[in-house]
């Protein structure tokens, strides 16, 4: 059977009413940019935000619709509300007093006094949520990601991660997962697994080579759908591995959910630091405290001899991380080791776990956990993997 295509799916969605019955969805220009991959299709409706929570069975109609199509698999829909240019600013809100839903309650902010924040909701069962970023690409964020949630939970944790770039999604890669996750009941997502680690990434969702060629609400409402429609199950921390830069996706995830934190990784050279800075100043300016930076790449050892070389450069981070007054997690080193089991899909930490490299990320764990945890930074455990 043909994969169904974006005009039989409008043709559908044509038959689906607009609210109040007035027209339909497709011709007043409610339905986004309809993606279709693997016989599954995706796409977001436009209402106005006041009447998002009453349209949610427009929502439904529009994805029962889809799903009856014959030959589709599945249909993620979702609802994104798009303020017009001049038109008035939601009234602002009252602050209500922190709750434990926004994460720890001691502050991070090392001297810096930020104003309290807007209520976010938390995701249930999830203790944490930390974003892993990086103002550029190529700087090594997502193997730091993967290896710090895997070292957080070699430290004795629960832990799951979110592979939030939806344009080049590398979890699925890194931790050698395959396969589409199943969805249970009220449109829940079952997450993938491997390691003991769970893990959502729209890379379970779509074929390795799509090209996802989306517009900001639709990234955003994926990302809240895979944040929030995913049974995680009680974990101590959500690690989000954050797309890099500092565009639309970055701010929706800083914006909308309760992150307890931010680890900035970059790498010594001072091209790569005045990215890192973007990453660290929008941070602060969404108020979300910075747990710390990494700095990856920092120095090259040779597989035959073990001689050090400073290629990059070294100690960038670290006079970064002083000059601004966070704290600085430590030095990771560019080693033939970490690169080929990242590409096999086995991270040091759980390969190697003994080895210097995945000594350096439980390190690095144990400091994050620290800052979260408000305590001295513990000793990491040696824990062997059968």
């Amino acid at each position: 059977m043909s994969e169904v295509t974006k005009e039989e799916v409008l043709a559908v969605l044509a038959k689906v009413r607009g609210p109040d019955l007035e027209g339909d969805i497709v011709s007043r220009g409610m339905v986004s940019d309809v993606f279709i991959s693997d016989n599954k299709v995706y796409f977001s409706i436009t209402v106005p935000a006041e009447r998002a929570h009453e349209l949610e069975p427009l929502r439904v109609a529009a994805e029962r619709s889809v799903r009856a199509m014959p030959g589709i698999k599945g249909a993620l829909v979702t609802l994104t509300a798009d303020r017009k240019a001049g038109s008035p600013a939601p009234p602002p809100q009252p602050v209500p007093p922190r709750t434990a839903a926004a994460g720890p309650a001691h502050d991070h902010s090392h001297g810096h006094a930020h104003p309290p924040q807007r209520e976010k909701a938390g995701v249930p069962g999830v203790g944490a949520i930390i974003a892993v970023a990086s103002g550029k690409g190529g700087v090594g964020k997502s193997t730091t990601a993967v290896n710090l949630a895997l070292g957080l939970q070699a430290n004795g944790l629960k832990v799951g991660i979110l592979d939030a770039d939806i344009y080049g999604p590398s979890v699925p890669r890194l931790l050698k997962i395959s396969g589409r996750p199943q969805q249970i009941e009220n449109r829940i997502i079952r997450p993938m697994e491997n390691y003991g680690l769970k893990a959502m990434s729209m890379g379970f969702l779509v074929d390795e080579e799509t090209a996802m060629i989306w517009r900001g609400p639709m990234v955003q409402s994926a990302l809240m759908q895979m944040l929030r429609e995913v049974a995680w199950g009680d974990l101590d921390v959500l690690v989000v591995d954050m797309p890099p830069g500092t565009g639309d996706a970055q701010l929706t995830m800083a914006q909308q959910v309760p992150l307890a934190g931010a680890v900035v990784v970059s790498t010594p050279q001072d091209l790569a630091l005045i990215d890192a800075r973007k990453a660290i100043t929008m941070f602060r300016k969404v108020e979300v405290p910075l747990l710390g930076i990494v700095e990856n790449m920092s120095y090259f050892l040779a597989p035959d001899t073990g001689k050090r070389y400073d290629i990059f450069g070294h100690g960038g981070a670290r006079a970064e991380a002083e000059r601004i007054g966070v704290p600085f997690l430590g030095e990771v080193p560019l080693t033939i080791d970490i690169r080929e089991r990242s590409d096999a899909g086995t991270p040091v930490v759980v390969s190697d776990p003994e080895g210097a490299s995945a000594r350096i990320y439980r390190d690095i764990a144990a400091k994050v956990w620290a800052e979260l945890d408000g305590r001295t930074p513990r000793q990491a455990p040696a824990i062997v993997f059968e």
